[in-house]
């Protein structure tokens, strides 16, 4: 199924579909500010698994990001972190930044990174947000892969859904999606460590 959605009006009907399609276990393909990406509900493990089915991947090589509606919903699944690190989330969300942070018991645990840390971000982004806040769970993410020769396929929806339509429940049409990844940060020894250079701008961060 395609939806279409707007930024400046996501529609209260559509956003129920979408929530209802995710409680009852089902993966959808939605818009972000930088690239289009798989989700799923947390609490659904199963759905989890099939997103790295359809990308081709195993479990403890995944990509999978944790995308919350805001920093409150941040905390109750990242443990407590040092307050330099905070100071720079709060700089970049909502925005194009993964930041790396340690897993609490919450974070379902085949999605820990090594060292039981996760990717978590909050996208400037009114639909996914719009999803994420009616859901009332945060939404487990992987970008879609990004062919250089075949572009249009991860940043045209009608194309996105004429490729994975038969794979996903929902695709959802937000307009032409980005080609450039979220900025990635993690902080150890009190230091930041930009792991990958993406859309965000890494001023914001020191």
């Amino acid at each position: 199924m395609l939806i279409k959605l707007y930024e400046e009006n996501t529609n209260p009907r559509h956003l129920k579909q979408i929530t209802e399609c995710l409680n009852d276990g089902g993966i959808i393909i939605y818009p972000t500010d930088t690239l289009y990406g798989f989700g799923c509900s947390i609490s659904r493990p199963k759905a989890i698994s099939k997103i790295a089915q359809i990308k081709n991947v195993k479990m403890e090589h995944n990509t999978f990001s944790i995308i919350c509606y805001d920093l409150s919903q941040m905390a109750d699944y990242a443990l407590p972190i040092q307050n330099n690190y905070f100071k720079a989330i709060k700089r970049c969300f909502p925005g194009p930044f993964t930041f790396i942070m340690d897993a609490n018991n919450k974070v379902p645990k085949h999605l820990h990174r090594k060292k039981k840390q996760v990717g978590i971000r909050i996208p400037d982004n009114n639909i996914s947000l719009s999803i994420i806040e009616m859901l009332g769970d945060p939404l487990i993410s992987s970008s879609l892969s990004m062919n250089i020769n075949e572009i249009e396929y991860s940043t045209d929806p009608e194309l996105i859904y004429e490729r994975y339509g038969d794979m996903v429940d929902i695709v959802i049409d937000g307009g032409y999606g980005g080609t450039e990844p979220s900025t990635v940060v993690s902080f150890e020894n009190d230091e930041f460590n930009i792991i990958r250079t993406g859309k965000g701008n890494t001023e914001l961060i020191y």
